[in-house]
């Protein structure tokens, strides 16, 4: 005959591993909240907050930063200079050999694409006719090497809230 060696004590663990399992699921819960990164940090209202470096417009591009420098001065209806200084999120400049990028500027008066090549260490470079006003807006796509093309929006010109 085979004795049984239950102590009183084990008939509650079938609550202790329910009350251990609910905890656990509690836990993970809120070590997700507190970890989570939020999105909100690179929206457009905080990258206009920041100080670009070359006192153009910061947008986010998939895992990119891209600059944007357009230049008011010059005159009317000739080429004026565009610069796209592209970073990764930390701000680390990203080599743009062998990139390929165009910009489409829109204004109340006009539209204009132009092709932008690697100028060095992470710049893109190119230029077009555009009038420098606050309503232009620009559209940017870039391609790296051996990656998909990334768009950003601007409004380089635009007042910015302080």
């Amino acid at each position: 005959m085979t004795t049984s060696t239950a102590h009183p004590h084990h008939a509650r663990h079938p609550l202790r591993r329910r009350w251990l399992a609910r905890a656990l699921i509690g836990l993970t819960g809120l070590l997700g909240l507190i970890t989570h990164t939020p999105s909100l940090a690179h929206d457009d209202a905080y990258l206009d907050s920041l100080t670009a470096p070359h006192g153009g417009q910061i947008r986010m591009a998939g895992t990119l930063h891209l600059e944007l420098v357009v230049h008011k001065d010059g005159a009317d209806g000739k080429p004026r200079p565009i610069e796209v200084y592209v970073t990764d999120h930390a701000g680390t400049k990203q080599p743009t050999a062998g990139a390929s990028a165009t910009v489409t500027l829109l204004s109340s008066k006009n539209k204009v694409t132009a092709e932008l090549k690697p100028d060095g260490d992470n710049k893109l470079k190119g230029q077009a006719s555009y009038a420098p006003t606050p309503d232009l807006k620009a559209i940017v796509s870039v391609t790296m090497p051996g990656e998909d093309a990334q768009q950003a929006r601007f409004t380089p010109l635009a007042p910015r809230a302080k």
